[in-house]
């Protein structure tokens, strides 16, 4: 049986879909129900899965992007996850395995092309308040740090990337080439190559080399993650936005966690968490054990550029349900990428952090 999400036709096929899937994986252990648990933000779909003996796995069907991607960021991740170690070697879920692989299904019949991943389900501990006090504030800064620093010594050991901030920008640029309908009217799309050409033209000032590439999860929304009673990360789901890129490209995302207003139902993307005091008490606390240069507190700036060039403009439409896409998409020209250039100020953070600007380009 399969409990149906009434407001999803799609849910049937989808999770005959799951039940191809399972049937390539091991056709020897029979399926009793099928739970659709999606968050319903996105277009990808959760699935929990119960067998006839009780055991429980969980499946996540996308039709996002492409699945050359999809099945890459899989297999780094299951890397990952294996080569993280103590206190984090336990934190990420991890993947089922068939002949020593990721399995991963790819199903294509018609106009249908998605695939599926299985995972064991993810370990829960504390979920963090919806809006943070300065204790939260100070340990989550301390947390990712060491998080961060954890994924950045493994960097060698896992498959490398396809994908690069550079080419999903020139990706988006092709696109408002060849299709600039998709994007609304002429002077919507200048306004978008101009942002594009500013991101590709700033990226190339802050000497990028020296901030290394490594695991980045972009998306820290709040309910993406759970905490020991002692506020140490204990475990991190919902992997939609992985890539190897560079650790402040997860600042955003975190800036939201910790922002005055707290986590929101009704969501937007704003460039002002980036400037808040709370903010700063966050980077000061990961600046002590991961210390910060003066050119990535820079660049923050062309991350949220990126942030919402990419996954807001370029995969809006097809990663986030329709009424969010347009909500987004909408408030990007009018308010996200203009703020920019004028809303975000590194001068501050720089002086917070009391960071040499002598010497800008320290490594990792």
């Amino acid at each position: 049986m399969h409990r149906e999400n009434p407001k999803n036709p799609l849910i049937p096929v989808l999770t005959t879909i799951v039940k191809k899937a399972w049937e390539g994986y091991d056709a020897s252990k029979t399926i009793r129900d099928i739970e659709d648990i999606s968050a319903m933000v996105s277009t990808n779909h959760v699935f929990k899965i119960t067998f006839e003996d009780d055991d429980i796995v969980i499946a996540k069907l996308s039709y996002f992007g492409k699945f050359e991607h999809f099945k890459e960021d899989h297999r780094i991740i299951h890397s990952l996850c294996n080569n993280l170690l103590y206190p984090f070697e336990n934190v990420l879920s991890k993947s089922l395995l068939k002949n020593n692989r990721v399995y991963i299904y790819h199903h294509r019949q018609g106009k249908i092309d998605a695939w599926v991943v299985f995972y064991n389900p993810t370990r829960i501990d504390q979920r963090m308040p919806r809006r943070l006090d300065e204790h939260h504030i100070r340990k989550l800064g301390q947390q990712i740090a060491k998080f961060h620093k954890a994924c950045w010594r493994v960097r060698n050991v896992i498959p490398k990337s396809s994908k690069t901030l550079r080419t999903d920008i020139y990706a988006l640029q092709q696109q408002l080439e060849t299709n600039e309908s998709q994007f609304g009217s002429a002077m919507q799309v200048d306004f978008l190559k101009y942002h594009c050409e500013m991101f590709l033209k700033n990226r190339s000032k802050y000497n990028m080399g020296t901030f290394g590439v490594m695991p980045v999860f972009i998306d820290w929304n709040i309910g993406n993650f759970s905490v020991t009673r002692n506020l140490e990360l204990y475990s991190r789901w919902d992997y939609d936005w992985f890539r190897m890129s560079y650790r402040v490209l997860d600042f955003y995302f975190l800036s939201r966690v910790v922002s005055d207003i707290g986590d929101q139902t009704v969501f937007s993307y704003y460039i002002n968490t980036l400037m808040e005091d709370r903010f700063i008490i966050f980077l000061e606390e990961y600046h002590k054990i991961y210390p910060l240069t003066v050119n990535e507190i820079k660049f923050l700036k062309e991350a949220y550029r990126f942030f919402i060039l990419n996954y807001v403009i370029k995969d809006g439409k097809r990663f986030f349900k329709e009424e969010y896409a347009e909500k987004l998409q909408s408030e990007a020209f009018d308010i996200y990428l203009p703020s920019v250039d004028r809303d975000f100020d590194a001068t501050k953070i720089i002086e917070a952090l009391k960071l040499d600007t002598k010497s800008p380009a320290l490594t990792h």
